[in-house]
Parts: C-alpha cells; structure tokens; sequence
C-alpha cells in the first residue's frame, strides 16, 4: 500500500472510531516530542529551536517505534508554551544544560490588580502587553515566525503515510490565569473575590477559540486539543468546579464541536468525580483523553456511549516497565475499552526516558506487526 493510500485508510480508522463505529482495529496514536530527540539522538538544544527541527526528529522516530496510525502533534516549539500558561520557559542550552528539558517557570506575574486592567482593556490588549513586558518583548514574533513552516511539515507527514491530528491547543480561562498568577494564589482570589475573577474569566471567554479554529480550518486539520491540567476534579472543591471551570469548559467544546472539528480533551490529573457532567455533548463529537490518574475503565463506563476513549499506557510504564508488561496492558486496554469507540495512546506524553522497546511494544499491540 503506497503511502497516500496509507493515510487515507489511518485517517478513515481513527474517524470511526471517534464515531463510536465498528472497525477493523483499535487505532493507536502516538504523543511525544522529547522523547523523539533522545531516540534519534538529537540534543534537546537543537531540537527546541523551532518546529521544523523537531518535525525532522518526530518523522523519524515513527518509524522507529513501527508505525502509528497517527499523532497528535507534527511539531514541537517550547516558545508557544507562554501563550498557555503566562509563565517563561527555561530553555535546554540558554538557561538549561544542552540536554535538559525545557521547564515551565511558574511565578507571581499576574496581580491582583490586573483583573481589572482585563476587563477593561480586554484581553487580547491586555495578553499582548502581558508577554511583551513580562515574558519577552520578542516572543510574538518568534512564535508567529515558526508558525510559517506548519503547512509544509504537514505535508512532510502525509507524505509519510500518518494523520497529524492537531495543529493547536484551546483552554479555559482558569488553566492560563493560574499559571501567571500562580496556582496557590489564583485559588486563593476565588474565595477572596470570586466575582472580580469571574468577571475576568467571562471577557475573556470569547477569545478562547476564535483564532485557533480559523488555523486548523485553513490547514484542514480535523482535531484540536482542548486541555485541563490544574482545573480537574481533584484539584477543586465542587462549588468552585461548578462555578469556575466546567461552565467555561461547556462553551469551549461546543464551539469546537459547532466549527466541525472534534476536541480532544485532553485531561491530566484526576477527573473522576465529574465525568458524568461531559456526557451533555453531542454523541461521537469528542475523544476524552485522560492521562493515567483519571480511572479510564471507569470513564468508558460512563462516557463509553457518548464519546470515544483514548490512552493510558503510563509514563511510569512507559520508562519502567517491561516490553511484555506494556504490550499485556496496552491489550487488556484494546480488549476491555475497544476495538470501538477506543483509540490506543499513551497516558499524556511519551517521556523523555521512556524505552525504546517499551514504545514499540505498546504500537505493536494495536498494530499486530
């Protein structure tokens, strides 16, 4: 089977199973980005400088681990990481030894008086001027530069035979707020003055999808994550869960869902507690991704016949565990949660450390090869 054929058959198994349709096989899909550095043995240094760089790094570590019916992301710039989180990075060969992980640097950026400047000013003003005078004065420009090169690394992967699934990422206010406030003061504004910071949170509400989705419509892409980390359940008590993330959370998803992509929800963290809440969305419109702490049997009990389920082989696993180990659990994963409505991927990233023979072991029990 020649490649562009290749594509269209990954493309067309991975699409079913989000439909919750019968297929063949349970799809595997791979998440990693360090983790293809250290395989081809490119120092973190060089592989951080832009997204082509690591593009070249990613396309050949697929074949290294035999083949995926797809991944998430095509590319990796550590720079984009600020328009998330609000926090600088640290950089592997600037502030980090050449082959150290970039490391998100969480500080006290945001005060108390910027809630207000947010609202009035709006956000998109008052975000541009956030990172130019406190992350760097150059980073928009940067990241605007790498983004030049998107369309042509997509090609470099339909060229090989694999979907890239997402050209972006989408989040709630909650999740980029803490991270330039800082989480433990950011909880604390929420019972200190909760209406300031939902006022904030709702200006900032219609700026959430908008230019994400106009880019992976101009690049055909048909996914886009939609991320949670410090906003699940087990982070929040359930008043402010109710009041502070899931509303927020509701109208993220359905603008995806209503722009004709699917959102990946993309879940780190324990999310147990409220699983029920995402069964209001449309039936076969989103993957639920959790990442290993979320019990994922028991979010295809509840959720199963509402959305498709997709993980969890561990990064603990992944890094400490054995071939044979991997491959039973990756099995018992396919044969428990799958073939339908179930898509194979590893609980989050693939780490840095994970083993080589690990990885291969968790494609080749989905694959057969």
């Amino acid at each position: 089977m020649d490649n562009t054929a290749l594509y269209e058959e990954r493309k067309a198994r991975i699409a079913k199973a989000v439909a919750l349709e019968k297929l063949d096989r349970a799809p595997v899909i791979a998440l990693y980005t360090s983790f293809a550095a250290r395989t081809v043995k490119m120092p973190l240094s060089k592989f951080v400088t832009g997204s082509l760089t690591s593009a070249e790094a990613m396309l050949e570590t697929i074949d290294i681990i035999g083949g995926a019916d797809g991944i998430d992301y095509g590319c990796f710039y550590p720079k984009t990481l600020p328009l998330l989180w609000l926090s600088k990075v640290k950089m592997p060969g600037v502030e980090l030894p050449n082959d150290s992980m970039w490391q998100v640097h969480e500080q006290e950026l945001i005060k108390q008086e910027d809630y207000d400047r947010i609202i009035n000013e709006g956000w998109p003003n008052w975000m541009v001027q956030y990172l130019q005078e406190k992350i760097s004065p150059t980073l928009l420009q940067e990241v605007m530069a790498d983004a030049q090169d998107t369309a042509k690394i997509l090609d470099m992967w339909k060229a090989k035979g694999v979907p890239v699934l997402c050209s972006g990422t989408v989040t709630v206010p909650f999740e980029i707020l803490c991270g330039g406030r800082s989480f433990a003061k950011f909880v604390r504004d929420l019972y200190k003055m909760p209406d300031k910071v939902q006022t904030a949170m709702d200006s900032m509400i219609p700026f959430m999808t908008g230019q994400a989705l106009q880019t992976s419509k101009q690049l055909g892409v048909d996914y886009i994550w939609v991320g949670g980390w410090r906003a699940a359940s087990s982070m929040l008590s359930q008043p402010l869960w109710d009041r502070f993330v899931f509303p927020y959370f509701e109208k993220v998803i359905n603008e995806v869902i209503e722009a004709g992509i699917t959102p990946i929800l993309h879940f780190d963290s324990d999310w147990g507690r409220d699983l029920a809440r995402f069964k209001v969305f449309p039936k076969g419109k989103c993957i639920l991704a959790p990442d290993g702490m979320t019990d994922i049997f028991k979010a295809k009990e509840i959720l199963g016949d509402t959305m498709c389920i997709m993980g969890d082989v561990s990064p603990s696993m992944l890094t400490l565990g054995t071939p044979d180990e991997v491959y039973k659990y990756s099995r018992k994963l396919i044969e428990e949660l799958g073939p339908t409505g179930f898509i194979l991927h590893s609980g989050c990233d693939i780490p840095v450390d994970a083993k080589l023979e690990n990885v291969q072991a968790m494609v080749a029990a989905a694959t057969g090869k």
